[in-house]
């Protein structure tokens, strides 16, 4: 699978597992929802104070396996690369867009708008250097 392909897989699959890594040196995941942004980075939305986010501040590096609302079968992606942290008021803009890139429109986006706030909510977005699976067994 190229970089592309799992954009594209992404693009229509957003159930997915993000691995970091822990000050120790071992792994911490996530259930999330992830998106393909325009620029083909991928998005996460978490908050300030999750682990993700303390680990990601502190190593860069992490990892998405994404699969189908099904979960069983061939048809899954992994992407590998480097993340940055966007905060409020920066991250608001990119908030909605992964809103709607998950769910569609809003149905209360002043609501929303507050709800990132109070939330303490942030941008997780990921350029991807490696995808895969590049062979099955």
């Amino acid at each position: 699978m190229t970089i592309d392909e799992a954009r594209d897989f992404i693009r229509t699959h957003h159930r997915a597992v993000l691995a970091t890594r822990r000050r120790d040196g071992g792994f911490q995941q996530s259930p999330i929802a992830v998106v393909t942004d325009d620029d083909g980075t991928l998005m996460i939305s978490s908050r300030e104070t999750a682990m993700k986010t303390h680990n990601l501040r502190r190593d860069p590096l992490g990892a998405v396996c994404v699969f189908t609302d099904s979960f069983w079968g061939q048809s899954w992606a992994s992407a590998e690369g480097r993340f940055t942290v966007e905060s409020l008021p920066q991250a608001m803009e990119a908030l909605v867009r992964y809103y709607r890139l998950v769910s569609g429109e809003h149905p209360d986006w002043e609501d929303y708008r507050d709800a990132m706030v109070r939330e303490k909510r942030v941008i997780l977005r990921m350029t991807i250097d490696r995808a895969g699976p590049t062979r099955q067994g």
